[in-house]
């Protein structure tokens, strides 16, 4: 069965408090910290008022793309559970977790096997492996039978342009299922009816 689920890229307190009180609220829910380039990126000051509120048994993921020790610096007192790391090395990934301690999710972008492979390099500084697309910002998808090979025993994620009407696919897997664009409105916003359906459904798994 599907383990869990995380919502990304929420960038509102309308919509944070509203996942946060629904009767069947997602495990993680995830915020765009320093990738700028994505719609859902939240600038600090916001970021900050954002993430203060009481999370009560959600985790809260910082989503970050090569950060800075500056930057990194700057967030480290901020209401986060977990960062996910997307284009950090293995070593920097162990730094980072070591200074800040502070859960790892890493980010594994895949377009084919070889690129799969490469979540073996993170296991033992990772607390979840996240295999998405190399997208980013885009929402898109990637071949998830490439994943057929990686060990149950592994804690992994996945994300990649999976739409809401996917979630039944995912029952018989041991998947944390990371949603972000299939939830959102033609205007990119998180769409609370989405996000409804989302938890409603994923609670019937």
């Amino acid at each position: 069965m599907i383990k869990d689920l995380k919502i990304c890229g929420v960038s509102d307190p309308k919509t944070l408090n509203y996942i946060l009180n629904h009767p069947n609220p997602p495990k993680f829910i995830g915020f765009i910290t320093n990738y700028k380039k994505s719609r859902r990126y939240v600038e600090f000051e916001n970021l900050k008022n954002l993430v203060n509120v009481n999370k009560k048994q959600t985790n809260f993921v910082s989503v970050l793309v090569n950060p800075s020790d500056e930057l990194l610096e700057k967030i480290k007192d901020l209401n986060f559970d977990y960062y996910q790391l997307y284009d950090v090395d293995p070593v920097r990934t162990a730094e980072i977790k070591k200074k800040n301690k502070i859960k790892i999710i890493s980010a594994i972008t895949i377009s084919n096997k070889k690129d799969v492979d490469t979540y073996k390099d993170y296991l033992e500084i990772s607390d979840i492996i996240l295999f998405d697309s190399k997208g980013y910002h885009r929402s898109e998808s990637f071949d998830h039978k490439l994943l057929e090979q990686v060990p149950n025993k592994i804690n992994k994620m996945i994300a990649g342009n999976i739409q809401i009407d996917d979630i039944p696919n995912f029952k018989n897997k041991d998947f944390i299922i990371d949603l972000s664009g299939s939830i959102e409105n033609n205007e990119g916003k998180k769409d609370i009816n989405k996000i409804d359906k989302l938890l409603k459904l994923f609670a019937k798994t």
